[in-house]
Parts: C-alpha cells; structure tokens; sequence
C-alpha cells in the first residue's frame, strides 16, 4: 500500500482520500480506525440516573413506540437519542442495521439461524436474540465473513 501524505497551510481541514480497485479488509481497517478517533459517548437513563454505554456491552440497539433502547445482557436501557443517531455512532464499533427498527452487535453473535420466511434469527452470547429482516440478511452475512470488522 502506498501513503502520500501533503501538509500545507492552505488546506483547512485533513481530508482523506483513497484511491483502489477494490473494497478490502484493510481498508475496512483503515475506515474503523479513522471512525474512532472522532469517538461520540453513548448515554442512557436506567432507574432515573444517566450511565455510560460501553459498545461492547450492548448486543442490539431497537425503537420501540417512540423511544430507543440498547438490549443488554443486565437488560434494556434507554437511549435518549434517535435511532440513526445512535447508529452513526455505534457503526465504527461493529454494529450494523438489522431492520427498520433494530441496529446490532455482530461482535456478539453467538450463533443465528434462518427462518422460514428468509428472516435470520440471531442469538446473541447474553441470551438475547433478535431477529434480521430478509433486506439486511445479505448485507450482514457479508460483514460477519469479513470477520465482523
């Protein structure tokens, strides 16, 4: 891989540009860790209280009746942001959309199962599970064999 790397004052902010052939693991690499480094906290209110979120403990991120709520293993905590806010954050950590309504974990997938309708069922490590629609199935098998990342 080559890097060219200009520094000058007339530019005003860095701006990043990849020039490839093809869409790799290590550019996928690259896009997470650039992601990062602009890292936005995640909070939520259980029992009247505000807690901070770590990514790796949640397993999915799901709307229901106007609110948003991260499944977790403890259980559901409430998320006072909207669902593709919350998204756009938890992307860089291994979360993608699982339906309209659902953004999960590939990281803690355990195990999953298609049903008879083209739906998977996804079994979390927790106990959880959720299920994927059949127009985020595809999408999500080709994350998990490119390793979840």
């Amino acid at each position: 891989m080559k890097v060219n790397i200009e520094i000058d004052e007339k530019y005003k902010e860095t701006c990043i540009t990849i020039q490839t052939n093809e869409w790799t693991e290590e550019l996928e690499e690259i896009i997470q860790v650039i992601n990062r480094r602009k890292k936005e906290r995640l909070f939520g209110v259980e029992e009247e209280q505000t807690v901070l979120l770590d990514p790796n403990d949640i397993d999915f991120v799901y709307a229901q009746k106007r609110k948003v709520f991260a499944s977790c293993k403890k259980g559901d905590i409430e998320i006072k942001k909207k669902l593709y806010e919350v998204e756009e954050i938890l992307v860089p950590h291994g979360f993608m959309r699982f339906s309209k309504s659902v953004i999960g974990n590939l990281n803690q997938i355990q195990r999953f199962e298609l049903s008879f309708n083209g739906n998977l069922c996804v079994y979390f490590h927790s106990g959880n599970k959720e299920y994927i629609t059949r127009k985020f199935v595809a999408k999500v098998k080709e994350k998990l064999e490119m390793g979840g990342k």
